[in-house]
């Protein structure tokens, strides 16, 4: 029971950390700027597809992980820079309506897209070793997700705590004109945050595939993923949506190993939905 045990909290720590990551991706961009990003699951799936593609060229999944990061990255700056510009125009209401059918609108595009070229499932089996502690088998893709997970936290963390940048994008996500008058240029800002929320989301897709087949169907599922965990998390609350992710990702794992994947699925939108109705303080 005790190894069994172990094996559960590893496995659901890392699926925790998994679920935060992509919460973080719809809270950094709804909380700065007021757009509910629906393009999440979309830079999580291209990640997967170039890291599969370019771990036949570069050696070992660490290189060719970083380099689909960076993809999506300028994948995500070319929007920001285009469309995703008209949107930020906008104010209030008008913002976000528009944001959702923007977003929404590209989501269905390039996932139409990834369909006609990369119609098949993507698994990155790398080969990462169990490991054995206390009689357990513990999962090597988990630990190594949650050790690599425990880096990138604490680099987002020293970021908006201990950078100038890092700070002055708490300002505008606190106050958008006060932002202004302090000399802090928002749009900037918001670029910078929705490329940063682009590449944390193509990390999060990397992770994702070390344990399950990502197809392009599978944008939907990780973008409601990540829109569930941010609610839950309070929106603009980075700390509320990694603390949300972690505990969902405890009951989607436990769940999983009582009653099988699809359950596990159904189990999680429950305890997402007892959450908010139980606690609507989280929302607001």
């Amino acid at each position: 029971m005790l190894a069994e045990g172990l094996e559960l909290l590893i496995d659901g720590l890392a699926r925790g950390v998994i679920l935060s990551l992509f919460g973080l991706g719809i809270t950094l961009v709804f909380g700065l700027g007021e757009i509910l990003n629906l393009l999440l699951g979309v830079f999580a799936v291209v990640a997967v597809i170039a890291c599969s593609i370019l771990l036949g060229t570069v050696p070992g999944l660490v290189f060719a992980g970083l380099i689909a990061v960076a993809l999506v990255a300028l994948f995500a700056l070319v929007l920001d820079r285009t469309v995703i510009s008209l949107v930020y125009r906008e104010e209030g209401e008008d913002r976000i309506l528009l944001g959702i059918f923007v977003t929404l609108g590209l989501s269905l595009f390039f996932e139409g897209l990834l369909f006609i070229y990369y119609p098949g499932g993507v698994f990155l089996d790398v080969g990462v070793p169990s490991i054995t502690l206390a009689g357990a088998s513990l999962t090597g893709s988990s630990v190594a997700v949650i050790v690599a997970a425990a880096v990138l936290f604490g680099l987002i963390y020293y970021f908006f705590n201990h950078t100038y940048l890092g700070i002055g994008t708490r300002t505008v996500i606190q106050d958008e004109t006060g932002a202004v008058l302090c000399g802090i240029p928002p749009r900037k800002v918001q670029a910078i945050v929705f490329v940063l929320s682009a590449a944390i989301a193509g990390v999060a897709g990397v992770f994702y595939a070390l344990d399950a087949e990502v197809t392009p169907a599978s944008s939907f599922t990780l973008t409601s993923f990540a829109i569930m965990v941010s609610i839950v998390g309070g929106v603009d609350s980075i700390s509320g949506t990694v603390a949300a992710g972690i505990v969902l990702g405890f009951i989607m794992t436990i769940a999983g190993a009582l009653f099988g994947s699809y359950l596990a699925t159904v189990t999680l939108f429950a305890a997402a939905i007892a959450v908010l109705i139980y606690k609507p303080e989280q929302i607001s």
